[in-house]
């Protein structure tokens, strides 16, 4: 297998590049720069932080309710069922988000395998 063949077309890649990484990385790189002084405590963050957290949590829960592509195939009673799972792993581990993650993740594959 070529290196052309394995990349694919390289200028798709440059494009996404310039047009994704780029952008992120330069707000990235001034939040850092001006957030670095705050308190971690302090009211801003903790309200950027429940922002954030909203916000996530309307993405995920949209996905859940409204799955789009192949997710839609997925029954309802197993999203909700990895969705619970996860959350029970997450609680149980001291609220690790990977544990969550992997445990919702592997629920909906074993499931989705053994409903054929």
């Amino acid at each position: 297998m070529s290196v052309a063949q394995l990349i694919g077309d390289w200028h798709a890649l440059a494009v996404l590049f310039v047009a994704g990484v780029i952008p992120n990385q330069i707000w990235r790189m001034l939040g850092l720069w001006f957030g670095g002084g705050i308190d971690e405590g302090s009211e801003l963050l903790v309200w950027v932080r429940a922002v954030a957290t909203a916000i996530l949590a309307g993405v995920i829960a949209q996905i859940v309710v409204e799955p789009p592509g192949a997710l839609a195939s997925v029954p309802d009673g197993l999203r909700y069922g990895a969705v619970g799972a996860g959350l029970v792993v997450f609680l149980l581990t001291r609220r690790s988000i990977f544990a969550g993650v992997v445990t919702g993740e592997v629920f909906m594959l074993v499931g989705k395998w053994w409903l054929g």
